[in-house]
């Protein structure tokens, strides 16, 4: 019996306006760019997949205009005609074209996994061996900048039982001022409500010492990426010197990442993103060396739409431990969403989908009107 091939492969912009102006150390989003993937096969099936990243380049190498650059010039012609039921294959024939480009291979493989679940009629979670958990749960971002907002902002979500876990994007202002912004936050929240630090490498090490120390006192649970990425040893003596747990955020990507950490002891915990590690199967080899080392794990995101945040949701729900929940609440962030049904949030997690593949349709009348070269 002949295999089943790729015909074809297509890569979509679609501009999505955000619910409120979302603040970072290294940005100011007023909307969200993502690349949707189409992957058409010849037995008719589709394959969903999507790439995003965070403020176009102010986060990493990738944008959204060079990630369908990529796949378009490079990525899909190296895909066509080959067997799209051999997803090992196809992601080794991308990696012998093409160095690098995580963001665009991360949307091509869930592309692959999608189109393959339909295909047998199962989720993407079952082809990665199964789920053991149905739901994950499910931070916020607090990150208007304005501390009252803000914890009026948290006490609306504790109450509505949306989100109990809350993240504050901090290092845009002095160091003093954001510590005592968290302070303030965190005392206002007190213990019905884990508060967490993002500071996107904003510090520099000295700075990040003293804050450290405050937040510490103050009651903060984690703190993520004080400092440059690549200064692991820097990372090193703030894991040692406080009680608080320093995540690993930029500093890593694959597990060659995670084992250098490792190695270091340059962190407690491993924040993991599919886009950042190229796929889901490669996000699972990373979980792996960390866990194997004792680092504790932490389901990223890079802000994805519904179909982003799904295919995570699927490679998260496999990891045996997974200790500090995940932030896939992307979708929340969009005023609008180009799939049928978006995923459900309740009771502090967000629901899996269990139909094939992952779970999800497009809605093609809100992408026609969302894509950027309508």
């Amino acid at each position: 019996m002949n295999p089943v091939t790729i015909n074809s492969v297509e890569a979509i912009l679609v501009d999505l306006p955000t619910i409120r102006a979302h603040q970072l150390a290294m940005a100011v989003m007023q909307r969200q760019t993502l690349v949707i993937v189409r992957l058409r096969c010849s037995d008719g099936i589709e394959g969903t997949g999507e790439a995003t990243t965070i403020g176009g380049l102010s986060y990493g190498e990738e944008s959204p205009e060079g990630i369908k650059l990529a796949i378009d010039t490079y990525l899909a012609p190296a895909l066509a005609g080959l067997d799209a039921a051999n997803i090992h294959a196809a992601m080794r024939r991308l990696e012998s074209v093409a160095r690098g480009n995580r963001f665009a291979k991360s949307a091509l493989e869930s592309a692959l996994l999608d189109a393959q679940g339909k295909r047998l009629g199962v989720s993407v979670s079952t082809l990665l061996g199964g789920a053991v958990r149905a739901s994950l749960p499910v931070l916020w971002t607090l990150a208007s900048g304005d501390t009252g907002r803000d914890i009026e902002e948290a006490e609306s979500l504790l109450a509505s039982r949306r989100h109990n876990t809350f993240k504050l994007k901090v290092g845009r202002r002095a160091v003093a001022d954001d510590v005592a912004h968290v302070s303030r936050i965190k005392q206002a929240l007190g213990e019905r409500a884990r508060v967490t630090v993002d500071v996107n490498q904003a510090w520099n090490e000295a700075d990040a010492a003293g804050a450290i120390a405050r937040l510490e006192a103050a009651g903060v649970d984690l703190i993520e990426q004080p400092i440059a990425r690549a200064n692991l040893a820097g990372m090193a003596r703030l894991a040692a010197r406080f009680v608080v747990p320093i995540m690993a955020d930029e500093a890593v990507n694959g597990p060659e990442d995670a084992l250098a950490i490792a190695r270091l002891g340059a962190a407690d915990v491993l924040a993991l993103k599919i886009a950042k590690s190229g796929g889901i199967h490669e996000m699972l080899r990373t979980a792996a060396v960390g866990d194997a080392a004792g680092i504790s794990l932490y389901g990223g995101t890079m802000l994805e739409g519904s179909v982003g945040s799904i295919a995570s949701a699927h490679g998260f729900a496999c990891l045996p431990r997974l200790s500090w929940g995940t932030e896939l609440f992307g979708p929340l962030l969009l005023k609008d969403d180009i799939v049928a049904h978006p995923p459900r949030y309740r009771d502090f997690e967000m629901e899996i989908p269990t139909g094939p593949g992952l779970g999800l349709e497009l809605d093609e009348d809100k992408l026609a009107f969302y894509r950027r070269d309508r």
